[in-house]
Formats: C-alpha cells, structure tokens, sequence
C-alpha cells in the first residue's frame, strides 16, 4: 500500500493553506534493478499478457522510495509541505532505472 503525506500536491497550492516560506527544490532519487529470478518471473508473465505484478510491483516501491526522500530532505530545510511534485524516471542501463520524485518544499499554515 503506498502511502502519502496530506501537504503534498502536484498543484501550486493547497486550499486552505497559504504559503508562508518557501525553501526551494527538494528531490528524492533512488535507483533500482530487478534480480534475475525476478525478471525470470516476469518473462514468464508475459508470456500469457496482461499486467506484469512482479514489474508493477517494482516500480510502485521505487515512487515510494523516492517520494519518502524527497519529503526526508524537505523535512530537513523546515519544510511542511511540497507543492508542484512530480515523478521523472530514467533508464540508465538495461534493467536499471533512475526514479526521481521532486518539487518545492514550502512552510504552509492554515489561512484566515
């Protein structure tokens, strides 16, 4: 189950918050392969079509890994909140891949 964190937002703003500072960019990179058995695994899947779980679940982890980075080095520069997120990925060599989560770290507080 992926999880979240309620003051972060793809938008520019959070209704019902005002930006009160704004620290920059914050990002959060992890790098992953699968194993040989696993991508034994999912050539099997493949073979019969459909969604590749073993790929899907993969990946999942990957956005997650990277999005609890990016919101630890927000946390870091006094951070709350991060607004404008984005997702980018990266192949760096066959089987490797690059996910980097990113967007600016902000100090919100609930407005009047």
């Amino acid at each position: 189950m992926s999880k979240t964190h309620p003051l972060t937002t793809t938008t520019f703003d959070l209704p019902g918050y005002r930006v009160v500072k704004s620290f920059g960019v914050v990002r959060g990179i992890i790098v992953r392969s699968r194993s040989v058995i696993g991508n034994f695994g999912a050539s099997l899947q493949s073979i019969f079509g459909g969604n590749i779980s073993i790929y899907t679940t993969l990946c999942e982890q990957a956005r997650e890994d990277a999005f609890n980075l990016m919101l630890l080095h927000a946390g870091e520069l006094g951070a709350n909140a991060v607004i404008g997120l984005r997702y980018d990925a990266t192949e760096i060599a066959p089987g490797i891949t690059e996910v980097l989560c990113y967007g600016t770290a902000v100090f919100v507080e609930p407005a009047s």
